[in-house]
C-alpha cells in the first residue's frame, strides 16, 4: 500500500490490558507498545505491528523533517529522532550510531483508554474495504493474547564506557566553562553497555519495567534495531483543533528511599532547593522561546512552575509551558523548532551541544524524541530518558543506555554523579537484577 490512508474504521471493544496483547505481537513485524501508567498524563497506551511503510536513514538537508509533511507519513506514524540529529547543527558532523530518523505507518493499530477502560480498533487504508481488512487484523490481536511471565535478567554484564573519575573530570570542566561565561547550563550524560543473553531480546526488558511503568514507556523494534524507554518525560504535544502546544521539561533528581519519611524529606528537599529551582527555570525560558518560534505572538506561557513529581526510582523537578501555534504550524514544523529537547541539552542550546560533543561520543536515540501522529494530526512526542537502544549482531543483541545530570554553575561533581547512578537505577535493574515480577497484571 502506498499514498496516504485516507479511509479509516474504528471500532470500540472491551478492555484488555495492552501489555498482554502487546506480548502476543513480540515476534511479528515491526512490534510496537507505548505503554503508558494510566496516570493523569499517561491515558492511552497503543499496541501495533506490521507496518506497511518505514523509512529508516537521514532527515532532510539541514534536519529538515520533510517525510512528515509527505502524505505518506502523515497519519498513523510512529517515528523516532536521534539526538545526534538536532545537534549536528551545533557538532558538526559526527560518525553516526544510530540512524537519524525512523518511521514506520501502521495500517493496523490499538488504542488502550485507561480512564474508560474500553480499546478502540483502528483500520486504515486506501478505501474502504482496506481500512476493513487492517480493523480486523487489529481486532484479531485482541484474541490471541499472551500472558506474559516475569523473565530472568536478560543480560549478565552493565558496563560502564568511562570511569566515574572521567565523569568527574566533565563535570568539573563543564562548571570551569560556565564560570568563564561560555554557557549556563549542559546536561553531561554517563553510558553503559554489554550484550543480551542467548535467546534473551528486547522486550524482556520491557516485560521487568512493568512494574514501574511511566506516562510514556514504549517498546519498539524496527528490523535489528530496538529501543525500550521509560521515560516520564514528555518533550511536545499539539493538539490540530485547539492549536495548544505543551512541554514539561523535567530538571532537577533526587533518588526515591525506602523509608517513608525520608522520601517525603527528599522530594521537599527537592521543591526547596534553589539550585534544582535555577536549573529549571533555564530550560523552561529556553522551551519558551523555542515554542515562540512557532506559537502565536504573545501566546507561550508557564502553566506550572516547579512541580514534584515521584517515580518508582526519583523524584524529579517539572514545569510546563504552553503555547498557540500559529496557522500552518504542524508536527514537522513544530520539532524543527524545538528539537533536541532543551532539558537535556542546556542553555544557550547551541552552546551546550557543542560542549556535550566535547566530553560525549554520539548519543544515538538516547535523549532524542519518539512520537507519534494520530490520524487527525494530533502529536505527543516524548523525551527518550531512561531509554536503551538495542542492535541486533551476529553475536545477538547488544544494548548501550545513558543517564545524565543538568551541570550548573553551582553543581557538585560527586553529586551530578550520584544523579546519574540514581536515574540508571531501573534501567539497570531491568537488564541484570534483581529478579523483578509483577503482582498482577
Amino acid at each position: 500500500m502506498t499514498g496516504r490512508a485516507r479511509s479509516v474504521e474504528v471500532r470500540e471493544r472491551a478492555w484488555r490490558d495492552p501489555l498482554v496483547v502487546a506480548a502476543g505481537l513480540r515476534h511479528l513485524d515491526g512490534p510496537l507498545a507505548l505503554l503508558s501508567d494510566g496516570g493523569v498524563l499517561g491515558r492511552w497506551s497503543f499496541v501495533a505491528a506490521e507496518p506497511d511503510l518505514v523509512h529508516v536513514g537521514t532527515t532532510g538537508a539541514g534536519g529538515s523533517l520533510d517525510l512528515l509533511r509527505s502524505p505518506d507519513f502523515a497519519a498513523g506514524v510512529i517515528g523516532l529522532l536521534a539526538y545526534d540529529a538536532g545537534a549536528r547543527v551545533a557538532t558538526g558532523p559526527r560518525d553516526p550510531v544510530w540512524p537519524d530518523l525512523m518511521l514506520a505507518r501502521y495500517p493496523a493499530m490499538l488504542a488502550f483508554d485507561h480512564q474508560e477502560r474500553r480499546v478502540r480498533v483502528f483500520g486504515r487504508g486506501d478505501d474502504p474495504d482496506d481500512a476493513t481488512a487492517a480493523a480486523d487484523r487489529a481486532e484479531s490481536w485482541l484474541v490471541s493474547v499472551v500472558d506474559p511471565t516475569c523473565p530472568p535478567p536478560p543480560a549478565d554484564d552493565f558496563v560502564a564506557e568511562a570511569s566515574p573519575e572521567a565523569y568527574l573530570a566533565a563535570v568539573a570542566d563543564v562548571v570551569d566553562r560556565i564560570a568563564a561565561g561560555h554557557l549556563y547550563q549542559a546536561n553531561i550524560a554517563r553510558a553503559w553497555s554489554g550484550g543480551l543473553k542467548p535467546g534473551a531480546d528486547p522486550f524482556d526488558v520491557m516485560l521487568r519495567l512493568a512494574e514501574r511503568a511511566a506516562a510514556y514507556g514504549a517498546f519498539w523494534r524496527l528490523g535489528d534495531r530496538a529501543v525500550v524507554s521509560n521515560s516520564p518525560e514528555l518533550f511536545l504535544t499539539f493538539d490540530p483543533h485547539s492549536r495548544r502546544i505543551e512541554t514539561r521539561p523535567i530538571k532537577g533528581t533526587r533518588p526515591r528511599d525506602a523509608d517513608p519519611a525520608r522520601d517525603a524529606a527528599l522530594a521537599v528537599e527537592l521543591s526547596a532547593s534553589a539550585k534544582d529551582r535555577a536549573e529549571n527555570l533555564m530550560i523552561v525560558d529556553l522551551m519558551r522561546n523555542d515554542l515562540s518560534r512557532v506559537a502565536q505572538s504573545g501566546s507561550v506561557s508557564v502553566a506550572a512552575l516547579f512541580e514534584v513529581e515521584s517515580h518508582p526510582t526519583v523524584h524529579h523537578l517539572v514545569s510546563t509551558v504552553t503555547g498557540l501555534a500559529r496557522a500552518g504550524i504542524g508536527p514537522a514544523e513544530l520539532l524543527e523548532a524545538t528539537f533536541p529537547p532543551g532539558s537535556i541539552t542546556g542553555a544557550p542550546k547551541h552552546q551546550a551541544m557543542k560542549v556535550i560533543a566535547g566530553h560525549e561520543p554520539p548519543r544515538g536515540p538516547w535523549c532524542g524524541s519518539l512520537f507519534h501522529i494520530e490520524d487527525d494530526g494530533r502529536l505527543t512526542a516524548s523525551v527518550l530518558i531512561r531509554t536503551a537502544s538495542f542492535e541486533r549482531m551476529e553475536g545477538g543483541w547488544r544494548f548501550r543506555t545513558l543517564a545524565g545530570a543538568g551541570i550548573v554553575a553551582d553543581s557538585d561533581p560527586d553529586a551530578e554523579l550520584a544523579e546519574t547512578t540514581a536515574k540508571i537505577r531501573a534501567l539497570r535493574e531491568a537488564l541484570t537484577g534483581p529478579e523483578l515480577c509483577w503482582s498482577e497484571i
